[in-house]
This record gives C-alpha cells, structure tokens and sequence, in this order.
C-alpha cells in the first residue's frame, strides 16, 4: 500500500493508563496528520474517555471494558463488525495484538514484545534508543515507522512532542464553581495535591509529608490547597488530612477524569507522586512538582518545561517495584523542605523562577 486513501478505517488501540495515554499524544496527532482522509477510531477504557472531550487526535473515542471474557469477546465481535483496515497497537502487551488479531484486522501493526511478534504483520523496530529515551519518543517513533512501511513515506515529525489537552473556558468554569461549592476560597492561588499513586504504593511520598507541605501552603495565607485522586486513593488523601493542623479541601473520588482534568487546568500549582494528574498538569499548561521514587524519571516524567521532578537518588533505584521490600528509602529521603522550595518559587514568580533547585530537584523537558 503506497496511499493514505487505501486505508480508509483505523483502530488505534490507546494505552491503559492516564500517564501513558497524555505521553502518547503528540504520536496520536501525528498519525492524524499521516493519513488525513481515513476515519480513526482510539479505543481506550471507559474511565480514559474524559482525556479526549477537546482533544481532536480521532473521528471517534471508543470505551470498552476488555476485563471480562465477556467483555473481551464482544469487542471482538463490535470491531469485526467495524471493518478497520489498521490497527496500531500502542500497549506493548500480547493481549492488545491478539484483539486486533481476532478482529480480523488485516494490517496489525505495533512492537514485537511480549511475545506477540506473530501477531503482528508489522512488527515494528525498536527506536536506537529503546528504554533509554522518553517514552514520548517510543510512541513517535511507532507512526513514524508505520508510515514507512505501511507508506513509503516520511512525514512523521519529531520537532513538537509536548503533549497538550485543551480546556474550554467553559469547563474551566465549570471546575471553579464545583471547587467553590466544596469550600474552596476562590481569591487565593490553587494548589492541588495529588498524594496517593493507584498502581503502586512504592510511588507514594509519606501522608503527613504531605501533610506538612499542605500546612506551609495554607499558613501563606494566600492559597487553597485542593487533595485530589480516584475513588481508590481515597484512604490516602484522608490519611493526609488526619496528619494537618489546618484544614484542606478534600475531592478525591468525587471527580471524573474530565472534571479532574478541568481542575488540574485552573490550578495555580500541581504537586503529584508520579502518576495520571502529573501528566495532565502541564499538559492543560499547570505547574507541577513530581516526586519520583522507583521508577525512572528519564523515561516517564512529564515531558514538559513546566514539570520539576524531585528527587533523591539511592542506590537501590529504580528499581520499578510497586511494593519497596525494604525501607522505601528513594521516597523517605525526599524532605519536605525539598518541595516547599521549589513550590514557593513557583508560586511567587512562575515557571522561569526553578531553572535552577537545589539538590535532589531538576528541571525537565
């Protein structure tokens, strides 16, 4: 196939996590680009559909619950039905090849890991850098790639892979009067606390940490501090309102990845362990300090100039676990003062203030 109209349907199968999928944008746009007159469907999770209510990378966001073997097999039978010409598998996994295979998906293309290389009828190379570069990369390099073969072309850029999310100024408004109805005081600077990490608790700073980076917040006088997360990070949150002395605003479980989303973009400041909102934060143009542990930051920190990853190296890490078999020493030996300064810098005199953190901090993007 040498024509971008030969191929007329797309599946793009969307990764399974919020990180993942803010990291796979800029490839998603260019895969638009690439073959402009084709109608392209994303398939995510359900709980993944917010990400996308701006966002124009498809004709079609398509939720579906693949957890079951019921659910599983009637989306084998819905994306039969659906004819795609191509499927570009973004997850790695050999589950995300055998859908497409079982679809009856003609062209099936994606990396050969997992053992699923005879799956695939395009089994994609490893960039040079493979696990060496930011993930951002990885999936650029994917399109880029498919569009060789599939193609015979080159048209892939790499000049742009900032991931970016749009946020109406009404959603915005939308995100402020819900804050405001739970207490929020509206004249000061938001600052939103992300404490918990729903894959791994090995990602998660201390609770009163937390706590005491919340407190020092609110005793400024000019900020609200907002605690935010799933409806499983919950416990945490409330672990990190137990441990302050003065009384934060707590939504975690009450928003939808749209609504948190929206939130994120009217904060003045995101303070997050390496998880979902500390992608979404600078992708909707927010400030974000991440904390970062056993897993490694050159590879999947927020690729942005308005993220600043904190941390302090052990020997031990990363490790990539997501329970610490010992002493969670890559997460204790991050002090609250650690984040206090740059969190004040950014406040006080935005983004351009943190090109230089003391130890244990530094500037990405």
């Amino acid at each position: 196939m040498g024509r971008t109209d030969s191929i007329e349907r797309i599946l793009i199968r969307g990764t399974n996590w919020v990180g993942d999928t803010i990291m796979a944008i800029p490839a998603l746009r260019e895969l638009r680009r690439v073959f402009p007159s084709a109608h392209v469907t994303l398939l995510v999770r359900p709980a993944l559909v917010g990400l996308f209510r701006e966002v124009d990378v498809a004709d079609e966001i398509l939720p579906l619950d693949l957890r079951s073997a019921r659910g599983y097999w009637e989306a084998v039978f819905a994306l039969r039905s659906r004819r795609y010409d191509l499927a570009v598998l973004l997850p790695n996994a050999f589950g995300a090849a055998l859908l497409a295979f079982a679809a009856r998906i003609p062209i099936r293309a994606g990396y050969p890991t997992d053992g699923r290389a005879w799956l695939l009828t395009h089994r994609i190379p490893f960039p040079p850098r493979w696990r060496r570069q930011h993930q951002v990369y990885d999936y650029l390099h994917l399109v880029a790639e498919l569009e060789r073969q599939v193609l015979g072309t080159e048209r892939v850029s790499f000049a742009d892979p900032v991931p970016r999310l749009t946020v109406s100024e009404g959603r915005r408004r939308e995100a402020l009067a819900f804050l405001a109805a739970r207490g929020v005081e509206m004249s000061r600077k938001i600052v939103v606390l992300n404490p918990g990490a729903v894959n791994s608790r090995a990602k998660q700073w201390l609770p009163e940490r937390f706590a005491a980076v919340g407190d020092a917040l609110l005793e400024r006088g000019d900020v609200s501090v907002v605690l935010i997360g799933t409806p499983a990070e919950r416990p945490v949150s409330e672990a990190v309102r137990r441990h302050m002395r003065r009384t934060p605003v707590v939504v975690t479980g009450e928003t939808s990845v749209d609504l948190m989303v929206a939130i994120l973009s009217c904060a003045h400041l995101v303070i997050s362990n390496d998880t979902g909102a500390a992608h979404v934060a600078p992708a909707v143009g927010t400030p974000v300090i991440v904390l970062f542990g056993p897993t490694e930051d050159f590879a999947t920190r927020p690729f942005s100039d308005r993220a600043v990853v904190i941390k302090r190296p052990v020997a031990c890490a990363p490790c990539m676990r997501r329970e610490c078999p010992i002493d969670h020493r890559c997460m204790t030996a991050i002090q609250v003062e650690d984040v206090l300064r740059p969190a004040s810098q950014l406040l006080e005199g935005g983004a351009a203030s943190v090109r230089s953190v003391s130890f244990g901090a530094e500037r990405v993007g």
